[in-house]
């Protein structure tokens, strides 16, 4: 799904959707939704979706040539660009992202970013950072795994956008049209591209914000509760 406005300063602003469609990713997500899924297994489980999510994320990364020699001859490869990628995961859950970014990104700057969701207004506030005070021309990766009611990661955004940040890809597990539709909503007045990368679009949120048919709390089933 991609979606394309005029901004009203004459810029021309992006959101697109990609919903990862591969048999691994189906076959592991599938694990990850089984309510008999233990956190260790579970753990694993989300390493290994988050790096096959990540190939699709990073489609778009920024390369510049690059002159090297192979044992038999010179040769024009590439290399990340600079200022180098970099991966921000929402705290809590999405630091059980971070690995399985890094292993397909291993050169990139990591970043956090601590917000917290009220279960009873589902507003989320921030509580800690650790970014760059400047974020222009950089491609920032924000791990969170549930695109539930969209505040969260709202909320993250707009605070990545503040710093500089006009390039931001959000690697989610699980998406739900709700907060699908809230995202492009509310950063409709943002000068910046928006990619979403998910291993799936659920049916709905129910009562309680929770994605149906989802897989429960991420951060409860990564860590235990707390």
């Amino acid at each position: 799904m991609l979606i394309v406005a005029d901004h009203p300063t004459g810029t021309v602003r992006r959101m697109r959707m990609h919903v990862a469609d591969h048999p691994l990713i189906a076959h592991k997500l599938t694990a990850l939704r089984d309510e008999r899924t233990e956190s260790p297994t579970f753990r694993r489980l989300v390493d290994e979706l988050v790096t096959l999510l990540a190939y699709e994320a990073t489609r778009e990364v920024r390369v510049e040539p690059s002159e090297i020699r192979t044992p038999v001859g010179p040769t024009t490869g590439v290399r990340l660009a600079a200022p180098k990628p970099l991966v921000v995961p929402i705290l809590r859950a999405g630091l059980g992202m971070l690995d399985g970014m890094t292993r397909l990104l291993p050169t990139a700057e990591v970043g956090f970013l601590g917000m917290i969701r009220d279960e009873e207004t589902l507003q989320a506030s921030t509580y800690a950072t650790r970014l760059p005070d400047d974020l222009s021309g950089r491609q920032v990766f924000a791990l969170d795994p549930m695109l539930a009611t969209g505040g969260t990661l709202v909320a993250a955004i707009n605070f990545l956008a503040d710093r500089g940040a006009t390039d931001i890809t959000a690697i989610c597990l699980l998406a739900a049209p709700e907060g699908v539709a809230r995202l492009e909503a509310e950063t409709a007045e943002l000068e910046l591209d928006i990619n979403v990368v998910t291993a799936a679009l659920d049916e709905r949120l129910n009562e309680l914000g929770y994605i149906v048919p989802g897989l429960g709390d991420a951060g409860d089933r990564l860590y235990g509760v707390v």
